[in-house]
Parts: C-alpha cells; sequence; structure tokens
C-alpha cells in the first residue's frame, strides 16, 4: 500500500512538473512575442515620428482637420508638411501591411460573419462589417442575410444612407466593425453608419478643405484608390498619377471604372474581370471614353484612401502598372509604359 501510494505520489510529481513545463514555455513564448511586437512599434514611433514638424494644438482646428497637399485650380502638388504626422496620429501603424495579409484578414472577417459563429459570439448582439473598397450592394446584402431583413428592410436601410446628404450611392457605408442587437432595425442601423461617416470624415473635412477639394471629388478618387491600390504607399502615388491626368484633361483610363459600369448593369459579379471590350462600354463611368471624374464614388473609401486622394505623392509619371506579385511600375511616356511591359511581361499591352 505504502509502495502504491508512493508511485501515485512520485505520478503525480512528475505530471505536475510537466505542467509547469507546458505553462513556463507557454509565458515565455508570450513574453517574447511581446518584447518583438514593442520592438516594432516602437521603431515604427521612431521612423515615423522623425518625418513631421510640432503637432498642431489638439484645440485646434487643425488637429483633425484633413491636410491637403493638392491644389486642383494651380494643377500642382505640394506635400503638406503636417502630413507625416496626421498619418501617424490618425491612421493604423499598418497601413502598407502586405495585401495577402489584407486577403487573410478578410477571409477571417467572412468567416465570422457566419450566422452559426455569430450566435455562438453573442446571442444577443451581431457583428457588421464593411470592407473598405466595397459597394453598396455588397454591404447590403452581407448586413441584410446577418440580420434577417426582408427586401424591403434591405431596402429602407440602402435608402436611409444614400439620401442623406451628401446623396451619393457609394461613398457613406464608411468601412469597419458595427455591433448591434440581433434584432436591430433598418433606421438605427442606418443611423450608425452615418454617424460614422460623419465622425470619420465629414468632421475632418471642414470648409477650408472643401475649399481646396470639393468633398465629392475626394470620396470619388478615394473610391478609385481602393480598387486600384495594393496599399498606402500604392495609394499616394496613384492619387499622384490620377492628378496629374485631370490637370492635363487626359482621361483617367482606371479599369476599375468599367467594373463598376459592368457590375451596375449585369449584377452577376460586383467586380467583373475587364476585358477588351469593356472600354467601349456605353457608361458615364467609362474612364476610357470620358474625362474628367466619374459622376460620383464607385466604392466606400477608407479614411487611408481619403487621406491619399487628399495628399497625392508628386511625381511626373502618368502611366502605371502592377505585376503579378503587386511590384508597382510607372512612367512619365506612354512609350515608357510599353518598355516597362515588356521588360515585365516580355511584351507590350
Amino acid at each position: 500500500m505504502w509502495l502504491m501510494v508512493m508511485y501515485n505520489m512520485t505520478n503525480m510529481h512528475v505530471k505536475l512538473r510537466f505542467v509547469v513545463q507546458i505553462l513556463t514555455l507557454v509565458l515565455t513564448a508570450l513574453f517574447c512575442i511581446g518584447l518583438v511586437t514593442f520592438a516594432i512599434t516602437s521603431y515604427r514611433t521612431e521612423t515615423v515620428g522623425l518625418a513631421y514638424p510640432v503637432p498642431p494644438d489638439p484645440n485646434s482646428p487643425e488637429f483633425d482637420r484633413f491636410p491637403v497637399s493638392v491644389d486642383p485650380i494651380a494643377k500642382e502638388i505640394s506635400e503638406d508638411p503636417l502630413i507625416d504626422w496626421y498619418v501617424r496620429q490618425h491612421l493604423s501603424l499598418d497601413v502598407d501591411y502586405d495585401r495577402q495579409d489584407r486577403l487573410l484578414d478578410r477571409a477571417f472577417g467572412e468567416l465570422a460573419q457566419l450566422s452559426i459563429l455569430q450566435q455562438l459570439a453573442s446571442p444577443v448582439s451581431r457583428t457588421l462589417i464593411v470592407y473598405p473598397g466595397e459597394r453598396r450592394e455588397q454591404v447590403l446584402r452581407r448586413f441584410g442575410d446577418i440580420l434577417h431583413w426582408s427586401v424591403e428592410e434591405r431596402e429602407a436601410f440602402s435608402s436611409q444612407v444614400v439620401s442623406a446628404l451628401p446623396a451619393f450611392a457609394d461613398g457613406k457605408f464608411f468601412p469597419g466593425r458595427y455591433v448591434v442587437p440581433k434584432d436591430a432595425t433598418p433606421e438605427a442601423v442606418a443611423a450608425l453608419v452615418l454617424a460614422e461617416f460623419e465622425s470619420e470624415v465629414l468632421a475632418r473635412y471642414d470648409a477650408q478643405v472643401e475649399s481646396y477639394v470639393p468633398l465629392h471629388d475626394a470620396l470619388t478618387i478615394a473610391s478609385l484608390l481602393e480598387r486600384e491600390a495594393y496599399d498606402f504607399t500604392d495609394m499616394r502615388i496613384i492619387s499622384g498619377i490620377i492628378w496629374n491626368r485631370l490637370f492635363i484633361n487626359m482621361p483617367l483610363q482606371l479599369d476599375a471604372t468599367l467594373q463598376y459600369a459592368r457590375g451596375t448593369t449585369d449584377k452577376a459579379v460586383w467586380w467583373p474581370k475587364v476585358v477588351p471590350a469593356d472600354k467601349y462600354v456605353n457608361s458615364p463611368y467609362n474612364t476610357y471614353q470620358e474625362t474628367g471624374l466619374p459622376p460620383s464614388p464607385i466604392a466606400n473609401p477608407s479614411l487611408e484612401s481619403i487621406v491619399a486622394a487628399l495628399n497625392p505623392r508628386e511625381t511626373d509619371c502618368l502611366f502605371y502598372f502592377h505585376d503579378t506579385d503587386g511590384g508597382f511600375y510607372c512612367s512619365p511616356t506612354y512609350e515608357g509604359h510599353v518598355a516597362l511591359l515588356k521588360e515585365v511581361y516580355g511584351q507590350g499591352r
């Protein structure tokens, strides 16, 4: 009996020691991850922080107001000295994280939208997500499916958001996560979405910003950037190219606008793959045929893309493309553009 007791105590001690070792390893790993995260954050903070002058007083309008680095009347780009500070203060430090990471985040987000997972997460609330660069119809379908709205309720939600000033079909369904009661009404959710647009966009877009770039133009360019760019750095360069084209009255020639035109007509796929024949689609959104900006935003832009629309990078480029890995190439001339295409793909196109 004594031997059995001793054996059991020894066995228990071994198991306990094993558990302690596992916990020690886990805690050590978490500590190391914390140190690495802190180091990365500190590095980003230090490197970003070096680029801007003394920030404005938190009580001044300039603290939240969008910086502007473009003058459409003078047709010139001159970087606002506060832009780097503004990015650090108001935008995520991960504005330039890899597109694959963005797609992975979205995949997890879409999975989390499943009814059974929403119910497990909370029996009384639901989490609604608007992704940057989506059309109104995509948002409407996701919200309606999660909240089990009827066709009439979905239309009531859409109508309330769209009809609120400024009256755009797209552009005001502000990207982000919205936690609502599981029986939330279309009116309540619409009010929540509009309140977010008000606080994140309209409150920063005062008369001074409007005097440089009308809100319509900023939201429209930002929506184009959401569909054309890979990350925030991309957005600012492409914004510079878009403004360069507008300065010389050159057609924007953006495939995203063809997708919007096709999606509005066909409705089978909201962002269909562009084919050469699409360049001849009869639509005011066809920027291969029409000059200037499209009539209205083609998607719902994030804070990042709005900042990029108002703060383009100064560049002499007029043409650009991405390779299959997301690499960015641009050229001030069409001949240079074709030469780059041949260099990357082996042929111009």
